[in-house]
């Protein structure tokens, strides 16, 4: 893989809340300026949040929702209003203290325009209206009579099959929580007829996930030691194939940047935004590293949004917004 770094980096001056310069642009391969301008800016919209998570723009309506998962709530943002609370309890509705991540993680968009959710303190994948009418609806819960771990992010392909990763991070011990069931950190589909299958069973920590724009791959990142980006041909009748390497992150880590790849985004060309070491990374479709976004703090997830060309990053305790010369998938 190519490493080097162009000699010439972006800085962004970007107001915090503090007055401090925010994060900074390095291209490696020149399609990143293709991508993201030189005289870019990230901005930030708010810092307030315990661990920010999970973004997805609505369309209908044109807002932004995300997770606070410690704080057991999802916001949403608007140009006009900011951050408002949208739900709160959003994924554990139990009367004890159980966590210190109890609330939703991975949001989406289903096909029907409904709201989608991974919830770590009830351990299901959920449904409910975006005008909350009617209230939740769950769709998975177990896999062979067993509770789920922490379902933690989750993507709907066009033909109706529901993808979704359940590592042990919202468990109040994690993987040593006396309370698993599920000997194994899977990912998992949700049929159309509503039939849950087990699809990936080898990975120690899959973690975000996301279709190319044909929606005939799925990306799953993994989040342990060993930091790296699998993909899986999506088989016609939606069950997955054999996975091979995407992106293997772990060279960052050796070379001090922390982190590993979280949630992640494709654009309408097949660019993989993803979180990963030091902030975002952007890959090409075949998988080459052309640039990184780095943001002074731990990255966890992003979403486009707004025309399509609006990416929104959830990093630790803030909101950002970044406009970019790209949009994303299907938009």
């Amino acid at each position: 893989m190519n490493t080097k770094v162009l000699t010439v980096f972006f800085f962004m001056s970007v107001l915090n809340s503090h007055g401090q310069e925010f994060g900074k642009f390095i291209p490696i391969e020149k399609e990143f300026s293709t991508l993201i301008a030189p005289n870019a800016k990230l901005e930030i919209l708010a810092d307030t949040f315990e661990w920010s998570e999970g973004p997805i723009w609505v369309k209908k309506g044109g807002f932004l929702l995300f997770s606070d998962v410690p704080k057991n709530t999802i916001y949403k943002w608007t140009r006009a209003e900011g951050v408002s609370v949208f739900m709160n309890p959003s994924g554990y509705t139990g009367v004890f203290p159980y966590s210190n991540e109890p609330g939703s993680n991975g949001l989406t968009i289903s096909n029907d325009g409904e709201l989608l959710l991974c919830e770590h303190g009830d351990r299901r994948i959920s449904k409910v209206p975006i005008d909350k009418r009617g209230g939740k609806v769950t769709l998975s819960a177990h896999w062979e009579g067993k509770r789920y771990n922490s379902p933690n992010d989750l993507v709907q392909s066009r033909a109706g099959d529901i993808y979704f990763t359940d590592p042990p991070y919202g468990l109040p011990e994690h993987e040593n929580d006396p309370s698993r069931e599920i000997d194994l950190f899977g990912v998992y589909r949700i049929s159309p007829k509503g039939v849950t299958t087990l699809e990936i069973k080898d990975l120690t920590r899959p973690n975000g996930v996301a279709l190319s724009p044909d929606h005939k791959i799925l990306y799953v990142a993994q989040s342990d030691t060993k930091a790296y980006i699998m993909k899986y041909p999506i088989k016609t009748d939606g069950s997955l194939g054999v996975g091979t390497l995407f992106f293997d992150a772990s060279y960052l880590n050796a070379e001090g940047k922390s982190g590993a790849p979280d949630g992640l985004k494709v654009d309408k060309d097949g660019n993989v935004f993803t979180s990963g070491p030091g902030g975002v990374l952007v890959l090409n479709k075949n998988g080459k590293l052309l640039g990184r976004i780095e943001i002074p703090a731990p990255t966890s997830n992003l979403a486009w949004g707004e025309d399509g060309s609006t990416l929104f990053i959830t990093s630790d305790m803030f909101l950002i917004r970044l406009e970019t010369k790209t949009k994303g998938a299907n938009f």
